[in-house]
């Protein structure tokens, strides 16, 4: 790891160039409009999936480039601003010598009037060393909440400690986010501002170069905490994500609390934080350095719930329908959740070359230099753009990981409809040892299914201009699978 931080955080500092923002706009609308009016048609019923993945790949298109637009605005600040802060950092059985560094941080930041609490949830979730974090405690010389009563998982454990505290402004820590020294300075003179419901800083993780998981995890990171936080900041839509922020505890309380009907608790409580009429900021420096997740198990379970809490905004709590958000706000709401509908979309886009190996069948008839002519201008300036607004941060690992999360996509929109119950787990702070190529079923699968299907399409057709489309469409994504795959095999789990 680079100890230059302008390079270790470097995700924070891409471009916004604004003419490529409008041709790459401009050139998926007219790559949606040619393919869907001026291709020959084939399957009826193939052309229909596919126009209708196309229509969502137009809406990432255009909200991604919406959000992009500019980048720079920071909120206003004031260094004379001071009040009572208290810190929460929030613990469910993670190892004590984790939750220590961060208390010991905690309690070290150069900021007079900040009272630090450990929110000990392990007895309540039976976990062993929770006499252990009131120890730590004691030999800390602060505080600790340790619930006897159950229930709302982490959103009930912060509401707990609320209800047992008073300063206006509350800090939350995970367990394993650990503050630097100047991060009350850094965030409290914003609620000067006395509209301020809450500011977020980047989740940064610190362990990021210990195996493939690790990074995928943050490159995934670095483009959401860069571009797209920068982008929301502008349009009053930052929400919150789970730690490194501060919150108005009048706001919280006017919320409802935090939401503890949803395992996305963050996600939900910025809506109704927002539709009351309260700010939000986005600081855009690292503040505090965490764990991500370094084996897969607890990587798949992780993006699982985000995108299970995520998609009940969706079909719980339509932010078009929620009457106290700005247009800026429904849009940005709606966008970040049907991320998560992601799944269906991949699933029909791979299946589109199977489906024709084994049947023959096309949505549409067209020649490959023609297809090429619309498509290559189209995805290569979006990806551009992805890049400049990212400072080449985000990679094809990266991209991997997003796209091979399609079937844990499919299964959390299955969870939500179907109402399966889902409880909240916390990330694990230490690798998990084993071999999870159960969770890539679908992905080999589709490996078995594309060799085969080859087979099948050369013997049915000799090797046709479509098979050779078909068949680059196809190993692309077998290519794309394959780092996902790989990261669930056993060897993958060592450093």
């Amino acid at each position: 790891m680079s100890e230059n931080p302008e390079e270790r955080f470097s995700f924070l500092y891409g471009q916004n160039k604004r003419l490529l923002i409008l041709l790459a706009g401009g050139m998926a609308v007219i790559y949606f409009t040619v393919i869907t009016l001026f291709f020959t048609r084939g399957d009826a019923w193939l052309f229909s999936l596919l126009i209708f993945s196309e229509v969502f790949h137009l809406w990432q298109a255009i909200t991604f480039l919406y959000t992009v637009w500019d980048t720079k605005l920071i909120a206003k600040s004031s260094s004379k601003y001071h009040v009572p802060v208290d810190i929460f950092i929030t613990v469910a059985g993670e190892p004590v010598g984790i939750v220590e560094r961060t208390a010991k941080a905690a309690i070290e930041m150069d900021y007079i009037g900040h009272q630090v609490y450990l929110l000990n949830d392990g007895k309540v979730a039976k976990k062993e060393n929770w006499p252990a974090i009131e120890q730590l405690a004691i030999k800390l010389g602060i505080s600790c909440i340790t619930r006897e009563i159950p229930g709302g998982a982490k959103a009930g454990n912060i509401n707990n400690a609320l209800r047992q505290t008073s300063a206006p402004l509350v800090v939350i820590f995970d367990a394993d986010h650990v503050p630097h020294p100047d991060f009350l300075k850094k965030t409290i003179g914003y609620f000067a501002d006395s509209k301020m419901g809450f500011i977020q800083t980047p989740q940064y993780y610190a362990n990021f170069m210990t195996n493939q998981v690790t990074q995928a995890a943050w490159e995934q990171q670095q483009l959401f905490f860069g571009p797209l936080c920068q982008g929301k900041n502008r349009l009053g839509s930052v929400f919150m994500c789970g730690t490194n922020m501060v919150l108005r505890r009048a706001a919280v309380v006017e919320a409802g609390g935090m939401c503890e009907t949803n395992i996305a608790e963050d996600f939900l409580t910025s809506l109704f934080i927002h539709e009351r009429g309260w700010k939000s900021a986005y600081i855009p420096e690292v503040l505090a350095e965490g764990l991500a997740p370094e084996d897969f198990l607890s990587y798949y379970k992780q993006q699982f719930r985000w995108a299970r809490g995520s998609l009940e905004v969706i079909f719980r709590y339509n932010p078009l329908l929620r009457s106290g958000l700005s247009l800026a706000q429904r849009i940005q709401y709606l966008a970040s959740a049907s991320y998560y509908l992601s799944g269906f979309v991949v699933l029909i886009n791979a299946a589109m070359p199977l489906i024709f190996f084994y049947t023959g069948r096309v949505p549409f008839q067209i020649s490959t230099m023609n297809l090429a002519a619309v498509f290559l201008p189209y995805i290569f300036l979006n990806l551009y753009i992805l890049q400049i607004s990212s400072n080449f941060t985000f990679t094809f690992r990266a991209l991997s990981f997003s796209v091979s999360s399609f079937w844990l996509q499919i299964r959390a929109v299955v969870a939500v409809l179907s109402r399966e119950k889902t409880a909240f787990a916390v990330t694990s702070k230490t690798a998990v040892q084993g071999n999870f190529l159960a969770y890539v079923t679908p992905h080999l699968l589709y490996f078995a299914l594309t060799l085969v299907g080859l087979g099948l399409a050369t013997w049915r057709e000799g090797i046709s201009a479509a098979l050779v489309t078909n068949l680059a469409w196809s190993l692309l994504n077998c290519v794309i699978f394959s780092q996902f795959v790989a990261a669930a095999a056993p060897q993958s789990q060592k450093k």
